[in-house]
């Protein structure tokens, strides 16, 4: 039987790439999602007809604990529970430092942060029953040594799930392998929009490489550390930036 994968957020930009990779490994996927249901119902079609794998589409507002215990049941009655869970879902309500409010951080830290804690909690009870869990969280180099005033919230929530991740680590070994990517400068089309040639073109050259990352980059990693060539990483962040400077 397939092993069941819940991607957060995934029905476009990195959690896109990441539910297309997996089911191209015949891990039947669950594809959860907000706001853009078109785009989820579209990757669904795609990934039953291309990889014949299941694909389960969820809507849930992930900063709602019901709502989390609402897709958790029928993922549940569907697959019997979650083998891998990637908490990808997040929010960046990047502004300027005097239009911050109390409202956006708290927003931030219930999506980004406490989101997370909530799903890999209540997943973990399956993957420990079973004895096999992987539970990955996509953090970000803003979380440890990248730091823009203007998503001073997103930096800190950021941080705080890499320090989930090693928290996660100790409470659920040995069954379950937990880690974290940290991305750079990903060229997905939300990370490109609302910044001016100028910005991008001086961050391009903090890179190595010379240029940005790509979402099937990142879900290739995702692979990597759900297969079982990867059953000895645990509690580790690994960053996937083309080495970015100032990120180490």
């Amino acid at each position: 039987m397939n092993k069941v994968a819940l991607i957060t957020g995934a029905a476009k930009g990195i959690g896109r790439a990441i539910a297309t990779r997996l089911a191209k490994e015949h891990y039947n996927v669950v594809i959860n999602y907000l706001t853009s249901e078109k785009e989820a119902i579209e990757l669904k079609q795609f990934l039953s007809s291309t990889y014949n794998v299941e694909v389960l589409v969820v809507c849930a507002d992930i900063s709602k604990e019901n709502e989390i215990d609402n897709m958790i049941s029928i993922i549940e009655k569907e697959f019997g529970g979650v083998d891998i869970l990637v908490n990808n879902a997040a929010v960046d309500l990047s502004n300027l430092w005097n239009e911050k409010n109390i409202d956006d951080f708290k927003k931030t830290l219930d999506v980004n942060v406490l989101a997370a804690y909530l799903l890999s909690k209540k997943v973990a009870k399956h993957m420990i029953e079973n004895k096999w869990g992987r539970i990955i969280n996509i953090s970000s180099t803003n979380g440890i040594n990248t730091y823009y005033p203007v998503s001073i919230e997103y930096d800190a929530s950021k941080a705080a799930l890499i320090s989930l991740t090693h928290n996660m680590a100790i409470k659920f070994a040995p069954y379950i392998n937990v880690n974290a990517i940290a991305p750079g400068f990903i060229g997905t089309e939300s990370e490109l929009n609302g910044y001016d040639e100028e910005f991008l073109k001086s961050e391009q050259e903090k890179i190595l490489l010379q240029r940005y990352g790509k979402p099937e980059e990142v879900a290739n990693l995702v692979y990597f550390l759900v297969s079982e060539e990867a059953n000895y990483i645990n509690n580790t962040i690994i960053r996937i930036d083309g080495g970015q400077l100032g990120s180490n």
